[in-house]
């Protein structure tokens, strides 16, 4: 590849990790410049220092984009906008977050699941968050 191709990749690379820092999407970025994704990801995988660079702008990036969207939402809760109050209460008071009930009712009292039914509600719960970790011994021989 000659010097020059060289230095104009090296400037459009330099261009984009720039933009990522203001606009973190990559389809965007590329339309503004008039490069192709293909050739972003070619980049990506040819120069690794490349790639690491980009992940680094487009982390910043983000981060910037949270804290203007961070922004809008205090001062939605300043103009009294219930949906934003209501959004920054589900997600930063223990007593407005979401919370999961589980009932149910067996047709007798000591109506026992077969190890099939155990292992499936177990895995129900998993799949739902309630429950984290590995299945009880008696389980594991189960697993399908």
């Amino acid at each position: 590849m000659s010097n020059t191709i060289i230095q104009r990749q090296r400037k459009e690379k330099d261009l984009l990790l720039e933009q990522f820092k203001k606009t973190p999407i990559v389809q965007v970025v590329c339309e503004k410049f008039g490069i192709g994704r293909a050739t972003y990801y070619r980049w990506r995988k040819d120069d690794p220092k490349f790639a690491e660079d980009a992940d680094t702008a487009l982390e910043d990036g983000n981060k910037l984009i949270n804290d203007m969207a961070e922004s809008q939402l205090m001062s939605a809760i300043r103009d009294k906008n219930m949906t934003a109050i209501i959004y920054w209460l589900n997600h930063h008071h223990p007593a407005y977050a979401t919370k999961m009930e589980i009932t149910a009712k067996l047709k007798n009292d000591n109506e026992q699941l077969t190890p099939e039914q155990e292992t499936l509600v177990i895995k129900a719960l998993r799949l739902a968050s309630v429950i984290t970790g590995s299945l009880p011994e008696n389980i594991e021989d189960q697993k399908t």
